[in-house]
């Protein structure tokens, strides 16, 4: 596992996009995986936040090659009670031939250490309503359910839950 940077904006758009469709490709016309894929898996995009420090992106790597992604950063989920300080998992997104090895774990880990570096915060995650095994995990971490929006994919609105978790004491 590794940090990523704005060197690896080419590869990180490649992985995020082919996971994403590997994932959920199957819920969307081809149009509107596309357009979604199209806005916000380019490298350009990938570049931008990359190069942003409130952002962090790390690869899991198999044979040199990234194949898992998780990225953190400031909290822009629509929920009334997010403050500024308030970080969010973005994106956890392993390919499905590396699941199920206690991977995405450790992307998870990785990136929730990294938004609570500078102390406890209160921290967020979206994920998709149909996606128990994911609900499951993350609330074996300690996130509730807190809220809910539409999650746009082109024309597309998938229901989306807003899970948080409050700062966590010090180990």
């Amino acid at each position: 596992m590794r940090r990523a940077g704005p060197d690896d904006a080419e590869a990180s758009a490649k992985l995020s996009a082919a996971t994403f469709t590997e994932t959920f490709g199957h819920l969307y016309p081809p149009e509107d995986l596309l357009a979604f894929i199209t806005e916000h898996h380019t490298v350009e995009v990938h570049r931008r936040v990359l190069a942003d420090e409130a952002h962090g992106t790390w690869f899991l790597e198999a044979d040199g090659e990234p194949v898992g992604i998780a990225l953190a950063g400031p909290c822009s989920l629509p929920h009334p009670e997010v403050r500024e300080e308030d970080g969010e998992l973005k994106r956890l997104y392993l390919l499905k031939r590396v699941q199920s090895a206690g991977h995405g774990e450790r992307l998870f880990r990785t990136a929730l250490e990294w938004l609570e570096r500078n102390g406890p915060r209160t921290l967020w995650i979206g994920v998709w309503s149909e996606n128990h095994g994911a609900q499951r995990f993350y609330a074996r971490h300690g996130f509730v359910r807190a809220g809910e929006y539409k999650f746009p994919v082109g024309r597309a609105r998938d229901h989306e839950l807003i899970l948080r978790r409050a700062p966590q004491p010090p180990a």
